[in-house]
C-alpha cells in the first residue's frame, strides 16, 4: 500500500549510520511513524526533507509491519526557528502536543493546519509568541473534542462581567457574584481576556491568530490555556518543561 501525503516531520531518530527513524503528523493520515533508508548519504535528495520541522510532500509505502518513506520533496523548513533557542523549544513543544493528541493512521487535517499556521507565525515573527501559544494550546484541545465551555458562567448563565473566573480542571467560566459556589481552583480574569479566550475557541480559522492583548492580558491567557490543557491531558510535556525553563 502507497500513501501520497504532504506531513510535518514531529520527530525523528538515528537508525544505525544511515537511517532515520522520523514521526510525521500527515494530512491524509494522522500520526505516523517511518523508516527513511540511506537518507543521511550526501547523494539522498530524502535526507533534508525529513528533518524536525520540515513540511514535506511523502511518498509512504507499508510494507510486512512498517512504514517506508520513500521519496520526500521539502515545502517548507522554518529556517528562522533553527536560529533561535527559545522559538525551537516552543516549536518542539508544538510537535509534541501533535504527538499526543492527533489521531493515528486518520485523517488529521485539523491538526497539520493549525501547527503549520502557528509555525509560519512564529517563524517570520509576526505574532507573540505567547499568543501563538495559547491559541495553539486552546484551539488543540477543541479539535481534540475537548472544548472549553466560555460561552457564559457556568452557573446563572451570564454572559460577562467587569471580572470572571476560569476553571482549569472543567474548562468553564463563573462570574463574579457565583464563585463562592465554586470550591475549585480558578483564575480571575478580566473582560479581555474572557474575549481573547472566546476568539481561540470560537473564531473561524483564517481569523484565529488575529488578537491583541496588554502584556499582563497575555499573561493571563497564556496561563489559563497551559493549565487547562496540563488538567485535561492528565500529561507532563517535556519540551514544555525545557522551554519554560530557557524562558
Amino acid at each position: 500500500m502507497k500513501i501520497l501525503t504532504d506531513g510535518l516531520i514531529i520527530g525523528e531518530q538515528s537508525v544505525g549510520e544511515k537511517d532515520r527513524l522520523v514521526t510525521v503528523l500527515t494530512r491524509k493520515s494522522g500520526v505516523i511513524r517511518a523508516f527513511v533508508k540511506n537518507c543521511k548519504s550526501l547523494k539522498s535528495a530524502k535526507g533534508a526533507a525529513t528533518r524536525l520541522l520540515c513540511y514535506s510532500r511523502l511518498s509512504i509505502y507499508f510494507g510486512r509491519d512498517t512504514y517506508i518513506i520513500d521519496d520526500a520533496v521539502c515545502e517548507e523548513m522554518f529556517i528562522n526557528l533553527r536560529n533561535n533557542i527559545e522559538d525551537m523549544s516552543l516549536s518542539q513543544y508544538f510537535c509534541e502536543l501533535s504527538e499526543h493528541f492527533a489521531p493515528k493512521e486518520t485523517d488529521a487535517e485539523d491538526f497539520l493546519r493549525l501547527i503549520l499556521n502557528a509555525l509560519y507565525f512564529l517563524n517570520k515573527k509576526k505574532r507573540p509568541a505567547q499568543l501563538i501559544k495559547s491559541v495553539v494550546e486552546l484551539r488543540m484541545m477543541c479539535i481534540s473534542g475537548y472544548m472549553p465551555g466560555l460561552i457564559c458562567c457556568t452557573f446563572c448563565k451570564c454572559y460577562e462581567t467587569e471580572k470572571m473566573y476560569f476553571l482549569p480542571y472543567s474548562g468553564k467560566i463563573v462570574c463574579s457574584d457565583c464563585i463562592s459556589k465554586s470550591d475549585v481552583h480558578s483564575i480571575e480574569i478580566p473582560r479581555s481576556v474572557v474575549t481573547a479566550m472566546r476568539h481561540c475557541v470560537y473564531s473561524e480559522f483564517n481569523r484565529l491568530f488575529n488578537f491583541k492583548l496588554s502584556s499582563d492580558g497575555m499573561e493571563l491567557l497564556e496561563r489559563c490555556s497551559e493549565e487547562y490543557l496540563l488538567c485535561i491531558s492528565e500529561h507532563n510535556f517535556r519540551t514544555l518543561a525545557f522551554y519554560k525553563n530557557i524562558k
